[in-house]
């Protein structure tokens, strides 16, 4: 289901800060060498990711599902001097590629790069985050909610990706895949949670953006 027209999409990304050298050269390599290019988060909401970052100005960022590195470098943009952005990704073929273009962005010791499962990650990082981005498996995201729940602080922000999932969670449930429903699943979850608010913004695959009161 195309949820966002492409003209809109084209409209957007005219309108949006354009890629730097570095990001296009990213996105490009991406695309050509890697599977499910799909997954990097591209121009506009890779824009949206700096915004929110310079917004913050974060000390400590956990990012759950590198891929190629491209929202990381978005993030790590706005820490603060001295930050530091964990980012935790299963799949160890691409960690080349994402340290070559954490080098490139002059950001290589303000980023952590963890490979292995996120729950068993999370789990051995002792910090206080103010920033929260889940990108990874979609099952996972209920449990990597309540993992990192302690470990951010009070007023810190979550941003959960792909919480529209192609537009499958606008189906009837028997309609819905394995990942939608996770991902229907996911929104109940913090919908009925007192300790957070919460808005979905309508960008790309639909990004969830909550604040531990």
């Amino acid at each position: 289901m195309e949820l966002i027209p492409a003209a809109v999409e084209a409209y957007a990304e005219k309108y949006s800060s354009q890629e730097s050298e570095l990001m296009y050269q990213l996105n490009r390599e991406t695309h050509l060498k890697v599977e499910q290019p799909h997954m990097l988060s591209g121009q506009v909401q890779g824009q949206f990711l700096r915004m929110v970052s310079h917004m913050i100005r974060p000390r400590r960022i956990l990012e759950l599902g590198t891929y190629t590195g491209y929202s990381a470098i978005c993030l790590a943009a706005g820490l603060i001097p001295g930050g530091i952005l964990h980012t935790v990704d299963i799949n160890e073929e691409l960690e080349t590629l994402c340290r070559q273009y954490f080098s490139a962005s002059g950001n290589a010791d303000n980023i952590k790069m963890h490979i292995g499962k996120a729950a068993d990650v999370i789990e051995q990082l002792d910090e206080v985050f103010d920033l929260v981005f889940i990108d990874a498996d979609k099952s996972g995201y209920e449990q990597y909610y309540d993992l990192v729940w302690d470990k951010l602080r009070p007023g810190g922000f979550i941003l959960a990706d792909n919480v529209l999932y192609h537009g499958q969670v606008l189906a009837p449930e028997n309609e819905q895949g394995r990942q939608a429903k996770a991902m229907v699943s996911f929104c109940e979850k913090v919908l009925a949670d007192d300790r957070a608010e919460q808005v979905l913004i309508t960008i790309r695959d639909g990004v969830l953006l909550i604040r531990k009161k």
